[in-house]
């Protein structure tokens, strides 16, 4: 990742807070491995930026790194100006994410020489980004240094909100066969989506299906994706003859992905892969999403677009289950449940299998290719992006809670959630008209997921 970096100075404050500032966020990038763009100390007055023709350099600088650039770090080594910071972020013409760093000063160095009354300088700095319109976040305390460890977990924090803006303002998702009609739930528009940056790429089943058929076991390419699969998950009590038509419809699905530059897939399941072609497309699903290339079932696009946004946020993969069932009479705990393309860190008892409810009525010889497995106990983050239509706005929810190991006797994928006032968040899903379906992933990223889509993305959330 790599951030610009704007050391804000201003004259009458010691010339060596600057200084020594430029030396100790260049040593804090090193150690958390980050590359800066910032001015060298021949080009303005140590490095820093005060004037109107040092925000103009500046600004020129990140211009030219300007599609390298994810965020930009403000440094206050004293109270800086803030029509500099201000003008450089404007003159560069950079949308990204900007964090807002203060130093504290030393009780034992108040004297002229030392003081920084960087406190009230960043307020300053703040109020003129305002002024000009220009989005930033703050660290969780108003000043720390940067060697500090409160600091480095904040920049590490804002790096993950600078992934998931940038990928989500880029993303292109592949929309493979039409929603299924019983499933008015996952209904979108793509035009909210795409005035948000986010380009839906549409496919029709039946050419996805056409082209697997025409391919056969002894193709080298199947053989391949056939050896991948084995070793991705045990097959179990799943014949040859499924393993080879999962395998074929794999090959398909990595070369649409890599023809297309899909970063992400929402796949119609239910139940047409099932009667025309006589397999679940689970399996794929899941070794895409392990693989850090999303993809959700019955063609839910914000439902893969969520996936995205938090593996962005945490660097791991996300899973789409189902708000299921009540876990016996606990008001806090539910399961969730899905008949099986969790990614297999979800998965650590994985194992290839069928669909049994899907099995009645399209015969089960026809589902394989499901997953069955059990998640323990990690930490869960969950949360839901949807377009609403009527209002022309996209919104979200989000949340932290844990993934338990109380006892569930069931099959597919399954999972035992507790999450804090549990019947109130399920109050607001319903009133605002959100899916049933939800995403999981095993991290603590409700924050970050907060900052990047309500004040960057500038979308609707609720966080509970």
């Amino acid at each position: 990742m790599t951030l610009g970096v704007i050391i804000g100075n201003r004259d009458f404050f010691p010339d060596s807070l600057v200084e020594k500032a430029r030396t100790e966020i260049i040593d804090v990038f090193a150690k958390l491995g980050l590359t800066p763009i910032l001015l060298d100390t021949t080009e303005t007055k140590l490095g820093g930026v005060e004037t109107y023709k040092e925000a103009q350099k500046c600004a020129a600088l990140f211009k030219a790194h300007r599609d390298e650039i994810s965020g930009v770090l403000v440094l206050l080594p004293n109270f800086g100006d803030e029509k500099g910071v201000a003008d450089t972020l404007k003159l560069s013409g950079l949308n990204v994410p900007v964090l807002i760093q203060a130093y504290p000063d030393d009780l034992s160095k108040m004297n002229v020489v030392n003081r920084r009354d960087s406190w009230c300088g960043k307020i300053s700095v703040c109020n003129n980004l305002y002024q000009y319109g220009i989005k930033y976040s703050l660290t969780s305390q108003h000043v720390s240094l940067p060697s500090s460890d409160i600091f480095q977990q904040d920049l590490k924090d804002f790096v993950a909100v600078c992934r998931v803006v940038k990928g989500l303002r880029t993303v292109r998702i592949g929309a493979i066969g039409a929603r299924p009609g019983a499933f008015n739930t996952v209904r979108y528009s793509e035009k909210i989506l795409q005035r948000n940056g986010i380009t839906v790429s549409t496919f029709d089943l039946s050419e996805i299906l056409g082209m697997a058929n025409k391919l056969t076991g002894d193709d080298a390419k199947v053989k391949q994706h056939l050896e991948m699969i084995n070793a991705y998950a045990p097959k179990g009590r799943t014949p040859n003859e499924a393993m080879i038509q999962i395998a074929k419809l794999d090959v398909v699905l990595k070369d649409v992905m890599e023809e297309h530059s899909l970063d992400a897939t929402a796949i119609q399941c239910w139940t047409s892969l099932q009667q025309n072609y006589g397999c679940n497309v689970c399996t794929s699903m899941s070794i895409m999403s392990e693989n850090m290339l999303p993809s959700a079932c019955e063609v839910d696009v914000t439902g893969t677009l969520s996936m995205y946004a938090m593996q962005l946020a945490s660097g791991s993969p996300s899973a789409l289950v189902d708000w299921n069932n009540n876990y016996a009479d606990d008001p806090e705990k539910c399961v969730l449940f899905h008949c099986g393309n969790w990614a297999k860190s979800f998965l650590p008892d994985i194992e290839i299998s069928n669909a049994p409810i899907l099995g009645t009525s399209v015969g089960v010889e026809n589902t394989y290719g499901a997953l069955d497995g059990r998640t323990p106990a990690m930490p869960l983050t969950y949360g839901r992006i949807s377009t609403d239509d009527p209002k022309g706005i996209i919104k979200a929810y989000i949340g932290e809670g844990e993934l338990t190991d109380d006892p569930l006797s069931t099959f597919g994928n399954r999972a035992v959630a507790k999450i804090p006032d549990l019947q109130n968040l399920m109050k607001h899903i319903c009133k605002n008209g959100f899916e049933h379906h939800v995403v999981m992933n095993a991290s603590k990223t409700a924050a970050i997921l907060e900052e990047a889509l309500e004040n960057y993305m500038g979308w609707e959330v609720y966080k509970h």
